[in-house]
């Protein structure tokens, strides 16, 4: 069974969730969470430094679009199955897979590493609001 995906809405979440990452981990919560995860800023961008950067940005690009593609074919079966769509079924289905899958697991930080949950609260919160932002997109490009 082939499942109708709109790879323009696809890539498009996949933008605006990176976008938002830049905001969130950079000026709105970038120096609670640096000081929270003990990283601390180098005083020189060295190029093994920019080059590890590069890595890390490619790989949560790929990871981000993952979650994207994964999310617009719950989304899509939700609508053709459930007969449910548009943004109230993207803030619920947002809000479920942030509640059932990223939730749970993000919280081994707390759990097992000891971290704060102020910690959580950052990384838990850009997941949920990164999966409304994406479903939002993607609903509105069906």
């Amino acid at each position: 069974m082939e499942v109708p995906i709109n790879y323009l809405s696809v890539f498009g979440a996949t933008l605006a969730a990176i976008v938002l990452g830049t905001l969130w981990y950079g000026p709105l919560f970038g120096k609670q969470w640096m000081k929270l995860v003990g990283i601390e800023k180098p005083a020189v961008l060295t190029k093994a430094i920019k080059r590890k950067m590069m890595m890390s940005y490619l790989g949560m690009a790929i990871t981000t679009f993952i979650m994207a593609y994964v999310f617009a074919h719950s989304l899509v079966f939700a609508q053709s199955y459930l007969g449910i769509g548009g943004f109230p079924s993207a803030l619920q289905g947002a809000f479920w897979s942030w509640l059932g899958f990223i939730a749970p697991v993000t919280l081994g930080v707390v759990i097992w590493e000891g971290k704060p949950w102020k910690l959580w609260l950052i990384q838990g919160g850009y997941y949920l609001v990164s999966l409304i932002l994406m479903g939002a997109i993607l609903t509105a490009w069906v």
